[in-house]
């Protein structure tokens, strides 16, 4: 019978199988938005945060069998199918043939590239921050196919669009969920979580318009 990850578990496999700093930190940034989009559809954070941390697990050391490798790792440890269909369908008509159909698949799908796009456009502001960073700064750096071009829009608008959300929204919540993070993934700059009141990035969907 499959047995129920805890994220503990699901660390160690992270950091045994990924070695790069940036993957490991794109690996924490999806994980948190994972969670920020389960509490908002009233579903287990831990399981979607699980998902979301080791989603690429099997990137740095076997980026041909990208998702096949971790689908392989996780059967072998008894993780439950939903765990690893969710994994596979981040791949959808990149790598693999399946295509998200719960909303814990479709937001991995969504937010997976879109946490690139959103850390990198923190990192060319002046504070180097995600704290102040708004929805329409990271709109005008999707509209520039120069900036972070190996990061695939469509992707993501693919995934807005099977989650009936407006891409400003959907940037708006990846920005909020990436924010619980912020020290652990090297975005908050030179703005400091207890000091963001003072430059007006709360935790309120309108300052970040």
């Amino acid at each position: 019978m499959p047995h129920i990850p805890r994220r503990d578990q699901a660390w160690e496999l992270l950091i045994h199988y990924t070695q790069s700093d940036s993957l490991r930190k794109h690996a924490l940034a999806v994980e948190a938005v994972m969670r920020h989009f389960a509490a908002r559809h009233n579903e287990d954070p831990e399981k979607w945060g699980i998902i979301g941390l080791i989603h690429d697990l099997d990137y740095d050391k076997f980026s041909q069998q990208h998702c096949y490798k971790t689908a392989e790792i996780l059967h072998e440890k008894d993780w439950p199918q939903e765990y690893i269909r969710a994994v596979l369908s981040h791949g959808w008509e990149i790598c693999t043939d399946v295509e998200p159909q719960s909303p814990m698949e479709k937001v991995l799908f969504a937010v997976d590239e879109l946490t690139g796009l959103v850390a990198t456009s923190a990192l060319v502001r002046p504070s180097k921050s995600i704290m102040d960073l708004t929805a329409k700064s990271v709109r005008k750096k999707w509209k520039d196919k120069a900036f972070a071009a190996k990061i695939d829009r469509t992707i993501i608008q693919k995934g807005a669009d099977m989650l009936g959300m407006d891409i400003s929204e959907l940037i708006t919540e990846t920005i909020l969920g990436m924010r619980h993070v912020a020290e652990e993934i090297g975005l908050t700059g030179s703005i400091k979580e207890d000091s963001c009141h003072e430059q007006k990035c709360t935790n309120n969907n309108t300052t970040l318009e």
